[in-house]
Parts: structure tokens; sequence; C-alpha cells
């Protein structure tokens, strides 16, 4: 609708209500402007820099009064802009690219999905808010981007060692085969291969070398990284890793999930929802049942996992819980479901907690 305001002058002013909608991109962002009826303003290309940024908008806010942006991309390439709209105090709203059917049906162009993501947040088809990627959440999340991205490596440079050596000279192969885990890396590492690359053995060496040096040093930056990631975890989120069966590395990755805003997660349910936990309705004329949300984060569903299983072999109340289920006839796959239910529960509750001291915390 339109919004009347009164200038010093006492005239009546007409001002429009503005929904933009944003298609990102690496090095450039076209944004929309639509009325409160869904009418194209007009659309138009800024660079994605903090000057685009501000540009972007100053642009939307020619056309009335700024009531929310969406934004497709909020953690890849909108990530910058998001950041810079939530810090104007605009309601930034996180919105996916429209589905296939739709986009082949209508055509795709950088408006035209500006148009799209502007049209998702007016109807309320879109309403998700982004992470805020300012805090502690962002942090580890860039650690451990580091971490998998070392422990991938060092996974490919073990099966490529363990390959060479199946392949290597007999006199080689026969040496290095009866050995195994850190020993068979400082061997490998501590060979003199010689000059002449012509000789097989002699590459092999060479190559075999290399590969275990790359591994130690992997192996370096994975400790490293793994207890800086134990320290902040600890530091950012007290109550959550004192939880029983929640680890610093499920901790880390169910921050990672919820993010830094505790306005994401607002009630249980939606961070149950969010992380794959929450049964989903799959009712049918006389039949009323749930089925598994096979949707939300999996990482995070997977951390889940592994702390239910840690309390089904060590917590004394799930373990009773687990045999009450069982003579009830519930199978185990259906009883885990009901403990990730429960301890995304319990997660939400330490995680509003220690986000809420953050926020307080100077």
């Amino acid at each position: 609708m339109a919004v009347t305001r009164m200038t010093d002058q006492q005239h009546a002013v007409d001002t429009t209500l503005v929904t933009g909608g944003v298609d990102t991109h690496k090095d450039t962002h076209t944004a929309a402007a639509l009325d409160h009826l869904g009418r194209c303003l007009g659309t138009r290309t800024f660079p994605a820099t903090t000057a685009g940024y501000t540009a972007l908008l100053a642009w939307l806010g020619g056309f009335g009064v700024v009531t929310g942006v969406g934004v497709e991309g909020t953690g890849s390439y909108g990530a910058g802009l998001a950041r810079h709209l939530a810090a104007e105090d605009v309601t930034v709203v996180e919105v996916n690219q429209p589905d296939r059917h739709t986009r082949r049906r209508a055509g795709k162009t950088d408006a035209q999905d500006a148009i799209n993501a502007a049209r998702a947040v007016l109807s309320g088809q879109a309403g998700t808010t982004p992470k805020a990627g300012t805090g502690p959440a962002a942090a580890i999340s860039a650690l451990r981007t580091a971490l998998n991205g070392a422990v991938k490596s060092r996974t490919a440079a073990l099966n490529q060692l363990d390959a060479l050596i199946v392949t290597a000279p007999a006199a080689l192969r026969e040496t290095l085969t009866p050995l195994t885990g850190t020993t068979l890396i400082t061997t490998c590492a501590r060979l003199r291969p010689g000059t002449d690359l012509t000789d097989p053995r002699t590459a092999v060496k060479t190559a075999l070398r290399r590969l275990a040096r790359r591994i130690q040093h992997l192996t370096d930056e994975i400790t490293d990284t793994k207890t800086e990631l134990a320290t902040l975890t600890r530091q950012a989120l007290p109550a959550t890793t004192a939880l029983f069966g929640v680890g610093p590395d499920t901790a880390a990755q169910l921050l990672t999930t919820a993010g830094d805003n505790p306005d994401r997660i607002t009630t249980e349910a939606r961070f149950a929802h969010l992380c794959g936990a929450a049964p989903i309705h799959a009712s049918s004329g006389r039949t009323t049942r749930h089925r598994l949300n096979r949707g939300g984060d999996r990482h995070a569903n997977a951390a889940l996992y592994r702390i239910a299983i840690v309390r089904m072999r060590h917590c004394p109340s799930t373990r009773a819980y687990v045999e009450r289920r069982t003579t009830e006839g519930l199978p185990k796959r259906h009883i885990i479901r009901c403990l990730k239910r429960y301890i995304a529960r319990e997660i939400h509750q330490a995680l509003i907690a220690d986000l809420a001291t953050l926020t307080h915390t100077p």
C-alpha cells in the first residue's frame, strides 16, 4: 500500500512501499524494485563491491520506503550484500532459485530472476532469515572449511601412496608393504631417491617421498585446526558443549547450521526442521500419519545422530528409554529418530542461551 507522509509545509506526499529483489553473481548484482501491487518499478545492475551495495540500496530507496529485500545466494555471492543491508537495518530475506518448471516456462535473465526474488518476498513465499555471518558461527564455518579440505587432501594422498607402493618395483614394494601408519609415512618421507629420474625405482621413490611429506604437512595442519576449533567452540558454546554426548565437532556443526542470529531459530520446532529431525505430515483422506523428513541440513542431522548413538551406549536415561520403546515394539531406527527430535529440543535451548550470551557480551 501507499503511505501518506506530511512535509514541513503540511502537504501530503505519497510514499510507495518498495520490495526489492537481487540476483547475485560474482562480479555484479542485478536488482529489481516492485511496488505493493507487484508492479515492476525498474531493474538495474550494480558492481559487487561495497560502493555497489551502497548504490543499490540508494537506488531502491529512490522509489519509496524499502520494506524488504530478497537476495539469492546469501551464503555465497550474496553474502556481502546481505551483511551490508542488515547493517543498514534493512529486512533481508533469503530466496531460493525458482523451480526448473517455472524457469523453463518463463525463461531466464538476471532481471527476471531479480523480479522473481522480489515477488517471492512480497507474496510471503520466501521468509527465511539469512545467516548473519558476523559472529563465531562464521568463524567456525571458515575453519571447518579448511579442515574438511585438508582431510580430503590427506585421504587422497594416502590412497595415492598405497597405489604407488602396490605397483612399485619388487624390492621397494617388499620393503614398504609390511609397514603401516606413521611408520610407513616416516619411512617414505626419508627416502633418498637419487637424481636419475629415468629409472622407475628413482621416480617412484621421489613420488613416495613427496606424497609422504605432503601427508605429514596435512596431518600437522589438521591437528592445529582441530585444536583451534575445539578452543573456539568451547569458548563460544559453553552450555551446548556441556551437554551429554556433545563434543566440539558436533557443537560446531550445529552452530554452523543455526547461524549467529537467534531469530533464525525462534522455536525448537524450527531448529528441528532445520536439522531434518522434525516429522512431516503425510496424511491423506482417512489416513493420518507422519513420515521421515529427508530435508534440512544433513550434516546437522548426522551430528544429532552421533549424539544419539553416544547416549544410547553411555547415558542411563537414554538406555532406559530405548529399552522401554523396544518393549513397545518400536524398531531401532524409529527410536533413533525420536531421540534425535528430543536431542534437537535440548540443543536448541542450549544454543539460544549461548547465542544470547554472545549477543550481550561487550
